[in-house]
């Protein structure tokens, strides 16, 4: 059965919490998202890296940290920031709550098996091996000492895996953002992590990440094992990096589909870094005309959603950049979305609405000054008798259609790195 039918949208704790979210934590941001965003789609909340580090600290990681395992090598929450899991109830209780405000419950988890696990032989359930027998000890991650990868030659490197999602499965997980698959590649670990979902009996959306330089060559086994995939190394406040995202997803648009997302990374806006990997606590760096140049990148290239902000302090202003209609309507129900024109400074996209005659085109300014431009809407992929009418989606005016050399064209103003989106109703 194919899930993930649309882009997933929901709430991560990275970007605001690193290693240290705390169940208080999750639940405030669970509850202000099932009030103000469920409506609009927002539904998942992930719990990223480290809920099994007791220690676990903003800006880093404590190389060699002792984790908190069970008996079999497998990951459990720390008690002292997610006080529902004691007893082993592990994020059952967690996920209970989530799911009472009608949303998802995701976490985050590495590659491989912890070296905790293999240091003290820890049996692999179901098997007569230990984690010492099927760990590769040559397979680490070059940013976090927690794992080692999987011997994918041993019989029973697999056996792990599917014991590690049937735990998760029996906790309710809905979503796993799985991290260190990606750069390199590691083709086998992510068959054997897709097998062990199935395995588990239990529907859960499959992440996987960085990105860094992920080659479209890859797209074939992506597709058969994940819903989602990252297409960079991890995107901050920076507009360097929102601004690197546009010739990532002009290569990787063309190729979304129902069940198989490649993804631009999480959304920095709003209140960010309380605890974070990167600086202190602070508003968006980005500008608000950047803000939305992100969210209407992300929408028109069909990206999944991923918030960073910490919801319930972020400023009343980070609201209507989540719930504009015509935004969630590109990103949910359109197709052929493609890069149409980058001349300079401007970039266009198109895309047509799948449940009417609508066509969509977002012009971005990537430069740091004011642009303005008459373009014919015939190079904007709308042919000239939509032309009648046009909205703009985040101003909600509706411009008028001039001439230029006697067919329709429409004139655009856009601020330093601004982003328009306009939709034009069809005949």
């Amino acid at each position: 059965m194919t899930f993930a039918m649309t882009p997933p949208m929901g709430w991560n704790s990275w970007d605001c919490y690193g290693t240290t979210v705390t169940e208080e934590e999750v639940l405030a941001n669970a509850s202000f998202m099932a009030e103000h965003l469920l409506p609009y789609g927002w539904d998942t909340v992930v719990v990223d890296i480290q809920w099994y580090e007791p220690a676990a600290r903003a800006g880093g990681y404590n190389d060699g940290a002792a984790l908190e395992l069970d008996g079999f090598g497998r990951q459990l929450p720390a008690i002292n920031r997610f006080p529902s899991a004691a007893g082993g109830a592990g994020f059952g209780p967690l996920a209970e709550r989530v799911h009472a405000l009608g949303l998802k419950f995701g976490l985050h988890i590495m590659r491989g098996i912890p070296r905790q696990a293999v240091r003290d032989r820890l049996p692999v359930e179901g098997t007569d091996f230990t984690a010492d027998q099927i760990a590769d000890q040559s397979s680490v991650c070059d940013w976090n000492t927690d794992n080692f990868g999987l011997d994918h030659q041993h019989p029973a490197a697999r056996a792990y895996y599917d014991s590690q999602l049937r735990l998760f499965a029996e906790w309710g997980v809905d979503f796993v953002k799985a991290d260190d698959m990606l750069g390199p590649y590691f083709a086998d670990e992510i068959a054997a992590y897709r097998q062990a979902i199935s395995n588990s009996g239990r529907d859960i959306v499959l992440s996987l990440s960085p990105g860094r330089a992920l080659s479209l060559g890859h797209l074939d086994h992506l597709r058969h094992n994940a819903q989602m995939w990252r297409v960079s190394d991890d995107l901050w406040d920076v507009w360097e990096d929102v601004e690197a995202q546009f010739a990532r997803m002009a290569r990787w648009a063309p190729h979304q589909q129902a069940g198989a997302w490649a993804d631009a990374d999480m959304l920095p806006v709003g209140r960010i870094a309380l605890r974070a990997e990167r600086g202190t606590a602070r508003l968006s760096r980005l500008t608000m005309d950047e803000q939305r140049t992100m969210m209407t990148l992300w929408c028109v290239s069909r990206s999944p959603l991923m918030l960073g902000c910490d919801l319930p302090s972020s400023p009343p202003e980070t609201l209507p950049l989540l719930t504009n209609r015509d935004l969630l309507d590109v990103l949910n129900a359109s197709r052929n979305n493609r890069e149409l024109l980058r001349e300079g400074d401007l970039v266009v996209w198109g895309a047509q609405s799948t449940t009417s005659e609508d066509r969509f085109v977002a012009v971005f300014n990537t430069g740091p000054a004011d642009l303005v431009r008459t373009l014919p809407v015939g190079d904007l992929g709308v042919p000239n008798g939509f032309a009648r009418r046009v909205r703009e989606a985040w101003s909600g005016d509706e411009p008028a259609i001039g001439l230029q050399d006697g067919l329709p064209a429409l004139e655009v103003k856009l601020p330093a790195h601004g982003a328009q989106l306009y939709r034009f109703p069809g005949e």
